[in-house]
């Protein structure tokens, strides 16, 4: 009797290992943030291709008979509740834009709230998470779309739902196209592009000590806003990419979450290390830091709009002025109606 016991309990050794496999990832923590899902991911590489293989085709071919026009890119996760604002920013100006919107599909949106260039104008949308490669591949979604959809779109901007313009859609326009006959391989993209920021180094190893090499040496880590205005060849670039996804595709590890902002690096990162001079280093949304809680910007009240704010958000020490700003609550859209006609919209 006795002499069978440790060969019976060696046999319940090997029979609990596999349930130690199968519980201990219920029990423990993850060791990361959640990752992308395979089947989304199969997905967006069809998109992308499509898009890409698109692109591709159109540069043999003489340039569109229309004008050039600005692609709109709304990344959103509630409602568009300053879409009268924008509407009134389109007003005339129909054939220069076209526009898009992302929406989380776990979100709920009041489609009531909508004006008719909103209406009919969502793409095929997955879930997004703050601090995951979600956002990434929501904006390449947004980019492959629209290059997809015309290819007289040639500059691709995206915005929030908390963005509201600055100007009229006539100098955003003329500020784009200030050259009205440059090539289009010589038109510059609005991106930030930043090299030395305190937090560099923790956001780089926020996947693991040294995931990013061989790809992405530290010195060609980058960071800027996750908000951009792109030319069509750095959109093309950025669904064609696969080199430097495969890396910012993995999630962040749980226990370095607060140096976890994919979206800040991947764009300023990729066109950086693709075609650094013709990007222009800067961005054309304002953001106001000041105050920051939670990597969250300030968030602009009601109490706080009024025409010298417009101004003063207006003002860069860039090229150009800012074109648009964020962060504006929702109940913001009332006063900023109030001067929309007065001091946004006019030039």
């Amino acid at each position: 009797m006795y002499s069978s016991s440790p060969f019976i309990f060696s046999l319940l050794l090997l029979l609990s290992i596999p349930a130690i496999f199968y519980v201990a990832p219920r029990i423990l923590p993850p060791k990361t943030l959640p990752a992308i899902p395979d089947l989304d991911e199969a997905d967006d590489l069809a998109l992308f291709r499509r898009a890409t293989l698109s692109s591709s085709s159109s540069l043999r071919l003489p340039p569109p008979p229309s004008p050039p026009k600005i692609a709109f890119l709304f990344l959103t996760n509630s409602d568009l509740s300053f879409a009268p604002l924008w509407e009134l920013f389109f007003r005339g100006h129909h054939r220069s834009f076209n526009l898009y919107i992302h929406l989380d599909p776990n979100s709920k949106l009041n489609y009531s709230l909508l004006t008719p260039s909103f209406v009919g104008r969502f793409i095929p949308a997955k879930a997004t998470q703050r601090g995951s490669p979600t956002l990434i591949s929501a904006a390449r979604r947004l980019l492959a779309a629209a290059l997809l959809d015309d290819p007289s779109n040639a500059f691709f901007a995206l915005i929030s739902q908390h963005c509201v313009p600055l100007h009229s859609f006539r100098i955003a326009y003329r500020t784009l196209f200030s050259s009205p006959r440059l090539p289009s391989h010589r038109r510059k993209s609005f991106i930030e592009i930043v090299a030395h920021e305190p937090n560099l180094m923790n956001r780089y190893v926020a996947r693991g000590d040294g995931f990013m090499l061989p790809e992405i040496p530290f010195e060609d880590f980058r960071v800027g806003s996750q908000f951009f205005v792109l030319a069509r060849r750095h959109a093309v670039a950025v669904v064609r990419d696969r080199r430097l996804w495969k890396k910012f595709r993995v999630p962040c590890l749980k226990a370095r979450e607060d140096s976890c902002y994919p979206e800040e690096h991947y764009f300023p990162t990729l066109l950086s290390m693709q075609d650094s001079e013709g990007c222009t280093h800067y961005t054309l949304t304002r953001v106001n830091w000041t105050g920051s809680v939670g990597g969250h910007p300030h968030l602009y009240g009601p109490g706080e709009v009024t025409a010298d704010l417009v101004r003063e958000l207006r003002r860069s020490n860039s090229t150009y002025s800012y074109l648009f700003a964020r962060k504006f609550a929702p109940a913001c859209l009332e006063p900023l109606m109030r001067i929309a006609e007065s001091v946004i919209l006019r030039d």
